[in-house]
C-alpha cells in the first residue's frame, strides 16, 4: 500500500539544555545532513503541538510530559517559516506541492539525554554548543532557529564554557 502524500505543514523542535548545548540528528537517507528534530503532520487537522510531541518522541524517544521533561517544556516559539521543499523530497507531497510551512518550536530538556533514533530516519546525534549545532545544520532555517536561542531565552553568553549537568543517578 502506497503511503499518503505528506501534509506540507511541519514542526522544527530545537531541543536543547539550558546551557544551550543542542541535539542534532543525522539523516539516514543523507549522510552528513545534519538537523533538529523534523516532521510533517499526520492529519490536517493534527493541532501543532500534537505533531511536535509525536515527532519528538518518534525521532529521539524523549517523551515529553513524562517524568524527566515536563510538557511545559515544549515551547511554540510562534514563529513560521515558508520554505521551498528540496527537489530531492517532492516525491513525498502531492503533485504540484512544492511549498512547505514549518512551525518553530523548542523543548528544553534538563541535560543531555541519551537518545534513541529511528534508524529508518536517522543514523547518529550529537549535543553540542548551540553555535556549533547550528553550523552543521544543512538548512539554513535550522540554522537561524538555533541561533535565535539566546535570544529566545534572554540569555547573555559570554564566550565562557558552560557546566554541563549530568543525568541523576540511578537507585
Amino acid at each position: 500500500m502506497q503511503k499518503p502524500p505528506k501534509i506540507p505543514e511541519s514542526v522544527l523542535v530545537v531541543i536543547y539544555t539550558p546551557e544551550l548545548d543542542v541535539l542534532i540528528i543525522e539523516r539516514a537517507d543523507r549522510p552528513a545532513f545534519w538537523q533538529s528534530v523534523t516532521g510533517s503532520k499526520d492529519r490536517i487537522d493534527e493541532p501543532l503541538l500534537e505533531t511536535a510531541v509525536r515527532e519528538v518522541a518518534e525521532e529521539t524517544g524523549i517523551v515529553v510530559g513524562g517524568p524527566i521533561v515536563p510538557p511545559e517544556a515544549l515551547i511554540d516559539w510562534g514563529e513560521q517559516i515558508e520554505y521551498e521543499i528540496y527537489p530531492v523530497w517532492r516525491h513525498r507531497y502531492a503533485e504540484g506541492v512544492t511549498r512547505n510551512v514549518e512551525h518553530w518550536f523548542g523543548l528544553e530538556v534538563p541535560y543531555p539525554l541519551e537518545v534513541t533514533l529511528a534508524p529508518r530516519e536517522h543514523t547518529a546525534y550529537l549535543w553540542l554548543p548551540y553555535e556549533q549545532a547550528a553550523a552543521r545544520c544543512f538548512s539554513s532555517s535550522n540554522r537561524d532557529a538555533i541561533l535565535q536561542l539566546p535570544r529566545r531565552l534572554g540569555v547573555a553568553r559570554t564566550g565562557a564554557a558552560a557546566v554541563t549537568r549530568q543525568p541523576p543517578e540511578q537507585a
